[in-house]
């Protein structure tokens, strides 16, 4: 089987979720590069021998230097309903993030009116309402400091493009790595540190309660915290 840059943390009949490497599009875009929807779709062919079409429903998105959990429904009962598990704010996730760094508070909630550059692909934040910006909503949490390095817990209540970037940017907690919001240089690899690393939602079909957890990358910043 192919080498795929991502690993499987689950599968059944309805849903695949899988923990991706930094720098892989999770849905097409103007780039033409292969995105991850389309590469669980060769990993299920291969798998199963299948010949026809592989159904690869994409129920969100993780920025592209971004890594770790993305849920895909493999069939359109579960697109249907995990789409609207998301509208509804059922789908509960944690991201950890590595700044230089350390926030101002021990745990806090952070709100700000969020305003997207469609053509430059950035985000800014600010304190109150604008003319097309959208309410972001998160609760941050700082885990431990090692080597000049703080991990956040964070746990978004909204989910908006960039937003966990823009938002502790905004606290004065730059990401690791995130140049485009005003970190000093890039990681080698064009990663930023911000990984998905838990998902708990209801199964859109069995109704069962479920928990998922990815592995952190293997790399040198992320290895501080392993």
């Amino acid at each position: 089987m192919t080498n795929f840059p991502f690993s499987v943390i689950y599968e059944d009949n309805h849903l695949i979720i899988v923990n991706k490497q930094s720098g892989v599009l999770v849905q097409g875009d103007e780039t033409g590069d292969m995105p991850l929807s389309e590469m669980v779709k060769e990993f299920l062919k291969q798998k199963y021998d299948k010949q026809g079409n592989v159904f690869c429903g994409v129920i969100h998105r993780l920025d592209r230097p971004v890594s770790g959990l993305v849920i895909l429904a493999k069939t359109s009962k579960a697109l249907e309903r995990m789409n609207l598990q998301f509208k509804n704010r059922e789908v509960h996730k944690t991201y950890w993030a590595i700044s230089k760094q350390r926030p101002p508070e021990q745990k806090g909630h952070l709100r700000h009116w969020l305003w997207k550059d469609k053509e430059k692909n950035r985000v800014t934040a600010y304190q109150k309402e604008i003319k097309d910006s959208q309410l972001a909503e998160l609760d941050y949490e700082f885990l431990h400091e090692k080597n000049g390095y703080s991990l956040i817990e964070v746990n978004p209540i909204t989910g908006r493009p960039h937003q966990i970037r823009v938002q502790l940017r905004q606290m004065g907690c730059i990401i690791v790595g995130d140049v485009k919001y005003g970190y000093s240089q890039p990681n080698a690899d064009a990663s930023i540190c911000l990984h998905s690393k838990q998902v708990r939602f209801i199964h859109p079909i069995q109704k069962t309660a479920l928990v998922f957890e990815a592995d952190l990358p293997n790399e040198k910043t992320w290895n501080f915290f392993s």
